[in-house]
């Protein structure tokens, strides 16, 4: 594993970094973007089903917490699935990702922006 993916695990949700590829990183002044892309591996809950990735949700930006005094920006876009035999676009139900887990205050905020897009 490279060495900055263990140093994000430090600073950054361990669902990020599991689920999400950093994509890119820019630093504009005193901000910090960091954007993600989520991984395609197709999500469990629909492993029985013919589901092929199909794009992506508009992404969304997060502020998170500051870092060495720059505010830090989390660009992120979650995928969409199709269901092949049904049509249905469908996406990774992040409760059940996080499902019989411990979280602290500030993950659980981060699943709750997540789940509202």
């Amino acid at each position: 594993m490279e060495a900055y993916i263990d140093l994000l695990k430090i600073l950054l949700p361990e669902l990020l970094i599991t689920h999400f590829k950093l994509t890119g990183h820019q630093t504009e002044g005193d901000i910090l973007h960091l954007h993600f892309e989520e991984q395609p591996e197709v999500p469990k809950e629909f492993s029985s089903n013919l589901v092929i990735a199909h794009g992506f949700h508009q992404e969304i930006t997060i502020q998170d917490f500051p870092v060495r005094g720059k505010k830090v920006f989390l660009h992120i876009k979650r995928r969409r699935w199709l269901n092949k035999q049904s049509k249905q676009i469908i996406q990774r139900d992040w409760n059940v990702v996080a499902q019989g887990t411990r979280m602290t205050t500030e993950f659980a905020a981060f699943l709750k922006v997540l789940n509202q897009h």
